[in-house]
C-alpha cells in the first residue's frame, strides 16, 4: 500500500472528523432555518431517519445510542428529548407488543430534509470548483470506503 496515500486519508480523516465533532454542519442547520432543536436531538433525528441496519428490523433507543456512541441511559434521556420536541415518537412493534420502536413525526421528517439541504449546500459548496465526474467519483469511492470500513 502507498504509505504518502495512507498518511494522506488518515490526515484528512482526523481533520474530517474534527470538524464534525464541532457539531458545525449541525449547528449551521439550525440557524440556517431557525430550528427550534438542539443538537443531540438533530442527531437523534437523523439516526432515526437513516433506519435499521437491517430489513425487519426496527429502529430502538439501543440502536440509536450504539449509533451515537454513548451508554443506553444517555441514549434513553436524548431519545426522550427528541420524543418531547415532537421530532420522534415511540410506537408499540408489530412483532412485540411489549416493544417500541422509533419513527419520525412530520416535524421530525421537515428536520431531517432542513438539515439536509444545509449539508448538501456546505458540500456543494466545497466541491464548487471540481468537474462533475470527479464529484460522481468521489461519492463512488466515499460510499465504498464507508460501506469496507464499516464492516
Amino acid at each position: 500500500m502507498d504509505e504518502g496515500a495512507l498518511d494522506s486519508v488518515e490526515r484528512s480523516m482526523v481533520r474530517l472528523r474534527r470538524g464534525m465533532s464541532r457539531q458545525r454542519l449541525g449547528k449551521a442547520a439550525i440557524r440556517d432555518h431557525n430550528l427550534p432543536v438542539d443538537v443531540r436531538v438533530l442527531h437523534v433525528v437523523d439516526v432515526v431517519d437513516e433506519g435499521p441496519d437491517r430489513p425487519g428490523e426496527e429502529m430502538s433507543v439501543g440502536v440509536v445510542a450504539a449509533r451515537l456512541g454513548v451508554d443506553a441511559s444517555r441514549g434513553s434521556r436524548i431519545v426522550a428529548e427528541a420524543v418531547k420536541s415532537g421530532y420522534v415518537r415511540r410506537v408499540a412493534s408489530q412483532e412485540d407488543g411489549r416493544r417500541i420502536h422509533l419513527e419520525l413525526t412530520d416535524a421530525g421528517r421537515a428536520v431531517v430534509e432542513a438539515t439536509r439541504r444545509t449539508r448538501q449546500e456546505h458540500f456543494a459548496k466545497a466541491m464548487s470548483g471540481w468537474t462533475d465526474e470527479e464529484r460522481a467519483e468521489f461519492a463512488r469511492l466515499l460510499a465504498r470506503f464507508v460501506h469496507t470500513y464499516e464492516d
